[in-house]
């Protein structure tokens, strides 16, 4: 039997364990990916962390995962032993559902979440379903791509919902995601307002170096009304602040997977025809047009490398905010 270095979640709110564990065999339709690369996904803080409440355990977390086949499972016809494929958090869906059925497959009843339901990429091997996987541009190494394949869908997911014809754009916690579609939006002629923690100066920079044309506290007011705005933090308040900056007929989207609870706010900050709606999870086309789109920006990934046996150190820069752009893992 071989054997496998890996990261494991044992237990919610627990540190991850540096395991030896069975390399997985791909069965029918799946596909074994010799791990390259894997990013650090606030999802992943969110499931350690316990906010998000139904996890396989034990796990192996990561869902931004680029490697190359090592082995195919039978009825595989997408892809060739040695090929680069990108596996994202979507990892499966019924096909059956009434959501399936009308092109939400983001909405499926019965999913799978690569990194939640089923193991993931903390390790030097995962399988995965050939059809949730993705070919990757060529312009972009290992580590570049990994940010992309949640980090860049969601948000490119997010920033579809925007309403057409939006100028003025807020984005709300400028991490690994509003560092991609910043770049989306300043290549599409839109105008970038970017909002960080207060006194995170350091932060309110980094989003001017990328296009921002202006960046301040969370708790200010922007120079202009917001046609819109999207919120990455996954903290509730956000919303009545960014609704506080929203013109007339402006929307508030909500990216995250988890949030924390919503303040009661006036209903004159949602009357004039101000809208919230959330985001969730992707589908396979979104995955197509922005992996299309984005070496024509083109995107580039502000990447910071841990090894993955620091993998809790990568989770716990994220969460006290101390990673610009994204964290990934590499194998050595």
């Amino acid at each position: 039997m071989r054997v496998m270095r890996a990261m494991v979640l044992e237990a919610k709110r627990t540190g991850l364990v540096e395991k030896e564990v069975p390399v997985p065999e791909p069965s029918s339709g799946q596909i074994l990916v010799k791990v390259h690369a894997c990013g650090v996904c606030r999802t992943d803080l969110h499931v350690v962390d316990g906010d998000l409440r139904n996890p396989k355990l034990p796990l192996i977390p990561g869902h931004e995962i680029v490697g190359k086949v090592a082995a195919l499972g039978s009825q595989v016809v997408s892809f060739q032993l040695g090929e680069r494929v990108g596996i994202p958090w979507l990892g499966g869906t019924c096909g059956r559902c009434r959501y399936c059925l009308s092109g939400r497959e983001n909405l499926c009843d019965h999913p799978l979440f690569t990194g939640y339901t089923i193991d993931g990429g903390y390790a030097e091997y995962t399988v995965a379903d050939h059809r949730y996987c993705f070919r990757l541009p060529p312009e972009y190494g290992d580590a570049d791509a990994a940010p992309l394949l949640c980090a860049g869908l969601i948000g490119y997911r997010s920033f579809r919902m925007v309403p057409d014809g939006a100028q003025h754009i807020g984005i709300y916690g400028f991490g690994a995601a509003a560092h991609i579609i910043a770049q989306v939006a300043r290549y599409q002629g839109k105008e970038i307002y970017a909002f960080t923690k207060p006194g995170d100066t350091e932060g309110q920079i980094f989003a001017q170096r990328l296009g921002a044309v202006w960046a301040g506290s969370s708790l200010e007011r922007p120079p202009v009304p917001l046609d819109a705005a999207v919120i990455f933090a996954p903290v509730g308040s956000l919303v009545v602040e960014a609704l506080r900056s929203m013109s007339k007929g402006g929307s508030v989207v909500c990216a995250g997977i988890h949030m924390s609870d919503i303040p009661a706010f006036p209903y004159d900050l949602l009357w004039e025809e101000r809208a919230i709606r959330s985001v969730a999870n992707l589908t396979r086309r979104d995955g197509d047009e922005f992996l299309a789109l984005a070496p024509k920006v083109p995107v580039r990934c502000e990447v910071e490398p841990f090894p993955l046996a620091r993998a809790n150190e990568a989770l716990g820069a994220l969460r006290s905010g101390d990673i610009q752009g994204a964290a990934v893992l590499v194998m050595e």
